[in-house]
């Protein structure tokens, strides 16, 4: 069903929210690292999660609401990162966390999708795919570790468990929430690159059945071998919860983390390849970021480090701010328990982030242009022949608010000799997104970006000998002399996105025999969203508005050989609906931005891409529960993706295909020796990318026509992901108060994406004619190897001493990238030690 409108007031959604549950489960399944004086259970034994090792023994299930099977019984590929992982990698985000984890990577931001933390997982993106204790967590936002205890993967379609999107998988993060007893922890690192730290966390036993956390961090470092970047922040998170150990429980609790820095702006590709500009030798090419001994168009040659930063220091900067409160309230009634949850927050981040671009050819050289020729838009020479990057500022501001309940009714229960193990649940959420930019002269209005004029206001950067502390100036225009300060754009200019949710949803594990587990879930979602464009400043506002009704739905069968093993094979849908990331990232599907007639009848049109996957595998869980072994085989494919038609129109026919398998391992080998890693090999291919616009231009009697042709990307890899990627993360205690350990992680080739020279001319009589092309461009990053290394001494049973050194042999690679602009490059070796108290 769909519904749109056009209104010139903005009316404010009111919600009216009970309280709800946290929806995921977690199976932490690594040994927590050094001593401990208190009882393993204490720090353990959060109602929301499923312990399965924490020591060196196995410890009881708790399922969460939806968790309605032990990992070994679910039919999908299911990963937990546990925080012994976290910290023993020394992460200190989500993203370096994740690292370690096969088959994810992260993709840079870039002008429409905003900074923050862009997973994809078997080939997709999850940025809006990421949930905090079973809550979406729309914003836009670099995540901290301080405070998680698990993070869970699950791999495959899921908008059954998770909601909209979800094409790929999902990521559950799971708080820290108080348990039993009183116990805390503290500790402090220093490390080159100036890199200070500092986290604590304290449970306090208040009463026989209450019970109060809380968990803070202090962070400040500046990046090794990455000239001016830093990153500065700082947060807590209380939590308290009435009733532990008991059958009525209520926990609440709030998040708070502020930060600063230098956003990272990376390396630009060498070349670039247009219907305008095309500056790559003739035939297939595959360019990456410009690093190293480069030689320009005109000869020039000269050496690019790892260091340089294309940025300003008086211009960038980043400021965030993310808040979250949470009311959980639970009952059990028996082997049933009903559980509701109401979470709010309130994100904030504001930033201007240098995008070192080269869409007009002056990194390498433009030969389109005659070098040292006036420029008439500024009245500066023309610099053709390449060393040159533009410093195109990307900026936004947004505050991004969402409230959301959720209630479950979950448990066991037998009709006829079959035991069911079910959860029912309803969601209700509100989300609003409103984002506007920063009012900046940065060149953008000039053609070529880089001549004499541009290089003198410091638009434009040397390519081999970039400066970020460029005194940056801001004018009232391209080419004005009049100063002006920075300041956010006016009202009128902001965009708003409103969504209401309304979603009920069902799972059931069905053992039928000790051996055979049938697997059901289905999900229903009424989803409606609307945006309310920027407009022109003394006329109306408008609205456009669109609902759809969402259906999808999982199905598996287990059979298992053993208790300890099983074999299984699934199918699994999900839904994207337009807008669904309400500009919080990139939107493959959005809604128009005009209130025109063409926009309407495009909001007419507009559909639900949808996504299905099909997967087989096995799984073990040996050594009493100790250790867990999985492998699966799956095919993920989207038929009806949103592309560009032979008549220039949107139309949903591209198709997507991500074939692959995935082996994995975590837990204790031997006593004393854990590993966590695993395999992931992906076929991504892009089997129809819909068309490519070209303009013929005008010639005499001849307007100038749109011209459709196949886009360059079919039947080409699909971007931002990799075939092959390998982790092995292992820690060995070799003593009572030593332990050594570290991580090899390996990432294969990524693309960024792909172009050709193809024009389209026309004749007096207006005959077009399409010259095929000479020259394809791939863009890209090569593959990796990176390995970690750490090392820990128990001083006393409460006090211990570890060092981490990450990127050990200090390898330059290239993170993340986007398009064809520009790669995230990686930090040098970065080493650091750490004292821990614990009591």
């Amino acid at each position: 069903m769909t519904r749109n409108t056009a209104a010139h007031r903005i009316a404010k959604p009111a919600f009216l929210a009970l309280s709800c549950v946290g929806a995921f489960a977690t199976h932490p399944v690594l040994a927590k690292d050094g001593p401990d004086p208190l009882p393993a259970t204490d720090d353990n034994d959060d109602s929301d999660r499923r312990d399965i090792v924490i020591t060196d023994q196995k410890l009881k299930e708790q399922p969460g609401p939806k968790d309605v099977a032990p990992i070994v019984n679910t039919p999908k590929s299911v990963i937990v990162l546990d925080k012994s992982v976290i910290e023993q990698t020394g992460s200190n985000s989500l993203q370096d966390a994740m690292r370690t984890v096969p088959g994810i990577t992260f993709a840079a931001a870039e002008g429409g999708n905003p900074l923050g933390d862009r997973p994809f997982i078997r080939g997709f993106d999850a940025q809006g795919s990421i949930f905090i204790d079973g809550v979406r967590d729309l914003a836009s936002q670099n995540r901290e570790v301080f405070s998680i205890d698990s993070v869970q993967i699950i791999r495959g379609s899921d908008s059954t468990l998770g909601g909209r999107g979800s094409a790929g998988g999902t990521i559950n993060i799971i708080s820290r929430l108080p348990t039993a007893g009183t116990y805390g922890s503290i500790s402090a690192s220093y490390g080159n690159g100036d890199y200070k730290r500092v986290t604590g966390d304290l449970n306090v036993k208040i009463a026989d059945t209450v019970a109060f956390r809380i968990q803070g961090v202090w962070h400040d470092q500046n990046v090794v071998d990455r000239d001016a970047i830093y990153n500065r922040r700082w947060g807590f998170a209380p939590s308290v919860t009435i009733g532990v150990g008991t059958s009525t429980r209520l926990t609440a609790s709030y998040y708070y983390l502020e930060g600063h820095e230098l956003p990272d702006s990376g390396i630009p590709f060498l070349y670039v390849c247009s219907a305008t500009v095309c500056n790559v030798p003739t035939g297939n090419t595959f360019t990456t970021p410009a690093i190293g001994r480069i030689t320009t168009l005109n000869g020039t040659t000269g050496v690019v480090k790892r260091s340089a930063f294309y940025g300003l220091v008086d211009r960038d900067f980043r400021d965030t701010r993310d808040q979250q409160a949470m009311i959980r309230v639970e009952h059990d009634f028996g082997n049933v328990t009903l559980r509701n949850v109401a979470r709010f927050t309130d994100d904030y981040q504001a930033y201007s982030y240098t995008q070192p671009d080269d869409t007009q050819g002056n990194v390498f050289g433009n030969p389109a242009f005659v070098a040292g020729s006036i420029n008439p838009a500024d009245g500066g020479a023309r610099l053709t022949g390449g060393g040159y990057v533009w410093r195109r500022s990307n900026n936004r501001y947004s505050q991004t608010n969402t409230l959301t309940d959720q209630i479950d009714l979950y448990g066991k229960v037998k009709t006829g000799g079959i035991e069911h193990s079910f959860a029912v649940g309803a969601e209700f959420s509100w989300e609003k997104a409103r984002r506007g930019t920063f009012v900046m002269a940065t060149g953008s209005t000039i053609s070529p970006r880089c001549d004499t004029f541009t290089v003198s206001r410091f638009y434009c950067a040397s390519l081999f000998n970039p400066n970020p502390n460029d005194a940056f100036v801001n004018y009232a225009s391209d080419t004005s002399t009049v100063r002006t300060p920075i300041a956010k754009g006016a009202a009128n200019t902001e965009t708003q996105n409103d969504a209401n949710t309304i979603s009920f949803y069902g799972f059931d594990s069905i053992t039928l025999t000790p051996a055979l587990i049938v697997n059901l879930g289905a999900r229903f979602d009424r989803f409606t969203s609307s945006t309310v464009p920027a407009f022109t400043a003394g006329t109306n506002s408008f609205r456009l508005s669109r609902t759809d009704e969402l259906f999808n739905w999982q199905a598996g069968l287990v059979f298992k050989p053993t208790s300890e093993t099983s074999i299984y094979a699934s199918y699994a849908t999900a839904a994207t609906p337009p807008n669904t990331l309400l500009g919080e990232g990139r939107e493959d599907n959005a809604l128009p931005t005009t209130n025109t007639a063409a926009n309407l009848a495009i909001l007419d049109s507009l559909k639900v891409q949808k996504t299905k996957s099909y997967e087989v595998g096995a799984k073990a869980s040996l050594f009493r529960e100790k250790l867990s072994l999985s492998g699966a085989a799956f095919q993920t494919e989207i038929t009806n993706a949103r592309v560009t038609d032979a008549n220039n129109n949107p139309a949903f026919i591209g198709k997507t295909r991500i074939r692959g398998f995935e082996l994995s391992a975590s837990g204790v080998i031997v006593d004393g020796w854990t590993v966590f890693g695993g395999y992931t090999y992906l076929d991504p291919k892009i089997l129809d990318g819909g068309f490519t616009a070209l303009t013929a231009a005008a010639n005499g009697a001849a307007a100038a026509k749109t011209v459709l042709v196949p886009s360059a990307s079919n039947g080409k890899q699909v971007p931002l992901i990799t075939k092959n990627s390998f982790t092995f993360t292992t820690n060995y205690q070799v003593t009572k108060q030593f332990s050594i350990g570290g991580s090899a992680i390996y990432s294969g080739r990524q693309y960024s994406g792909y172009a050709d020279n193809r024009i389209a001319t026309q004749t007096t009589a207006g005959v077009v004619t399409v010259t095929p092309a000479t020259k394809f461009l791939e863009r890209g990053i090569d593959g990796y190897w990176r390995f970690d290394a750490q090392a820990r001494f128990a001083l006393t049973k409460n006090i211990a001493l570890s060092v981490n050194a990450q990127n050990l042999t200090n390898k330059v690679y290239f993170s993340s990238t986007f398009t064809n602009h520009y790669a995230t490059i990686a930090p040098g070796r970065t080493v650091f030690g750490t004292v821990e108290f614990k009591f």
